[in-house]
């Protein structure tokens, strides 16, 4: 265990649910000290969100964190975490624009106080334009973004990932910003702030799909299993399971011919070069199952790694337990959490070779666990002033 690459930077974290949390979550798994505030009683959704009969997703995102709590809708616990910031080098907040400002807590009034301070936000659509007070969801920033609209099978309604990828890619943005932004204060002393909009942080990641429609009118489409064009790429059927081959490169397709006993293909014109085998995706790919189909999971590997093709089976959570590559590099570490004991979870990346980031601190279990210990010692207050607050529901 390390302090990691950003100990000594704090980092004050006022979202919820996910993306504001998930940019907390990289930052403290990179060594700094995450101070996360919490709506007293209830806490964030988070601690309720996952599948399972125990919600252990807060687990994740929250650990390498303390908590303290805070009402931000009455004027004594905005101007509490008004103090909290000044104590800050980075603010993280996705409420919907206008919000903070609302609260007193706008970037126009703590860069004031504050000139140094970095403020990342996190919003549907952005902190500017017509659309920047709307509620936005990670599932609206996906569809307006143009993930929704390109995934699942072509003859049914767009499908979504099972997973909240509009909140964690812009989370990551997020955080890209932040590393940014310090990089920047080093120089210049001056903080400033970070506008990570959802549907902006997915339409990033939409490679040519904006540039193929300018140029050619190009419309791309759901196309199931495969990306247009691009073969042979695809999961395939064994005897016993299902296996994903990436041989999209004339060299590759050459070795994989080889390796399914039929050199010939590698040269038949239908399959030889790049666009012969995108215009005859469908043929290529039943050809290769039907070849897949003969053999078990463990035989297709064995082949591929004889032929250095790249392939992957096609893992559940016990898959990756059971794989001695993610033990060897320990991708999934053990956590002593508060509420459920060990539990396994994704281990700390990027991984950094002289300032390693780890996760030093479990999630914290009880909404404003750490109140003492924040407002007591960084703050100065005493036991009488958080009763005091407490009773007035501050915190």
């Amino acid at each position: 265990m390390t302090k990691g690459a950003l100990d000594g930077i704090r980092v004050v974290e006022l979202g919820q649910l996910l993306a504001g949390p998930f940019c907390g979550q990289l930052l403290g798994d990179m060594g700094a000290e995450v101070i996360k505030v919490e709506p007293p009683v209830t806490g964030d959704p988070m601690r309720e969100w996952g599948q399972g009969d125990d919600k252990v997703q807060w687990e994740v995102i929250a650990r390498n964190k303390r908590s303290v709590s805070a009402n931000l809708r009455v004027p004594a616990g905005q101007a509490l975490v008004r103090r909290l910031i000044t104590h800050a080098d980075v603010l993280i907040e996705n409420f919907k624009p206008g919000t903070m400002e609302k609260w007193g807590l706008g970037p126009d009034v703590l860069l004031a106080e504050q000139p140094g301070l970095i403020i990342a936000r996190m919003s549907g659509y952005g902190q500017t334009g017509p659309y920047a007070t709307r509620a936005g969801f990670g599932g609206i920033g996906e569809a307006m973004g143009g993930w929704r609209y390109i995934v699942g099978e072509p003859d049914r309604p767009p499908s979504r990932m099972g997973i909240s990828i509009g909140d964690t890619l812009t989370a990551t943005y997020g955080c890209m910003g932040v590393l940014a932004a310090l990089h920047a204060r080093s120089r210049t002393g001056q903080g400033q702030v970070i506008d990570a909009a959802l549907y902006e942080s997915v339409l990033q990641v939409m490679e040519g799909l904006v540039p193929e429609y300018d140029r050619s009118g190009l419309i791309r489409e759901r196309s199931g299993s495969v990306l247009k064009g691009i073969a042979p790429s695809n999961v395939y059927t064994c005897r016993d399971g299902e296996f994903m081959i990436g041989a999209n490169k004339d060299s590759l397709w050459q070795r994989l011919a080889e390796a399914m006993g039929q050199p010939e293909l590698g040269h038949d014109p239908r399959f030889a070069t790049h666009l012969a085998r995108g215009a005859n995706q469908d043929e290529l790919d039943r050809l290769i199952d039907a070849w897949t189909r003969t053999l078990t999971v463990d035989q297709v590997d064995a082949l591929m790694t004889q032929y250095s093709i790249p392939a992957g089976r096609v893992y559940r959570a016990p898959d990756m337990l059971a794989d001695p590559h993610f033990q060897a590099r320990e991708a999934i570490i053990e956590v002593d959490t508060e509420r459920f004991g060990p539990l396994k979870m994704q281990s700390v990346f990027p991984r950094l070779s002289a300032t390693p980031g780890s996760v030093r601190r479990a999630a914290p279990s009880i909404v404003g666990q750490h109140n003492a210990e924040i407002y007591g010692d960084l703050l100065g207050l005493t036991g009488e002033d958080l009763a005091a607050f407490a009773a007035q529901g501050v915190i």
